[in-house]
């Protein structure tokens, strides 16, 4: 399934202005804003944590990455070109699992 198609599928984050995605200690590793271009990482980061009781384990990042669909390929062809999915390629690589923590807009 392509991305474009999947992010349709994945729950709305509208109501987000961002997540922190926090280590075992709490301390903030990543955060995704609700913006041109890392909305859609918000969302496929969130649906994670939705899908896995609001923690990202290596299972769920390896999932995420079929959620990218054809940008996955693109990612592991160039490093760093997509941070986002970067991380996800080394979490599912690895045992730790990360906590999500939503950033409600002003609005919500």
């Amino acid at each position: 399934m392509n991305f474009a198609t999947r992010l349709q599928q994945l729950p709305s984050v509208s109501h987000l202005a961002a997540a922190h995605l926090l280590d075992a200690d709490g301390h903030t590793v990543a955060t995704l804003e609700n913006k041109p271009g890392q909305a859609g990482s918000l969302a496929v980061y969130h649906g994670l944590a939705q899908k896995h009781g609001g923690t990202i384990t290596p299972a769920a990042a390896a999932e995420g990455l079929q959620w990218y669909g054809e940008h996955l390929a693109d990612a592991q062809a160039h490093p760093g070109k997509h941070p986002n999915i970067d991380r996800l390629l080394a979490w599912a690589a690895g045992s730790a699992s990360y906590r999500l923590a939503p950033v409600l807009s002003p609005a919500s």
